[in-house]
């Protein structure tokens, strides 16, 4: 059973910063798989926010975060973050990592944690 575990989540000012870790099961062949970060907001669609290919080689963003979130992964230890910088009110949503193979046919995901971007 692949579990994804993520950590991180909270509440946190404008202008401040957090990081997201969601760390793979033991056993789980994470270098081989893609990973992103999606979130979701309240009476909104999940959407894409960042990805990782499975070396860690190449990074894509949404539009909202280029520039100030940064996906990374150690795949030795079975582990993708998600550094959140400068974050804004519209950042808050509940977020999630996503597992998918190269082949697109197998995908996890992890159970969320909620980010609050408050004063």
């Amino acid at each position: 059973q692949v579990q994804l575990v993520q950590s991180g989540g909270g509440l946190v000012q404008p202008g401040g910063s957090l990081r997201l870790s969601c760390a793979a099961s033991s056993g789980f062949s994470f270098s081989l798989y893609g990973m992103s970060w999606y979130r979701q907001a309240p009476g909104k669609e999940r959407e894409l926010v960042a990805t990782i290919t499975s070396a860690g080689g190449s990074t894509n963003y949404a539009d909202s975060v280029k520039g100030r979130f940064t996906i990374s992964r150690d795949n030795a230890k079975n582990t993708v973050y998600l550094e959140m910088n400068s974050m804004k009110a519209e950042d808050t949503a509940v977020y999630y990592c996503n597992a998918r193979s190269r082949n697109g046919i197998l995908a996890y995901w992890s159970q969320g944690t909620q980010v609050t971007v408050s004063s």
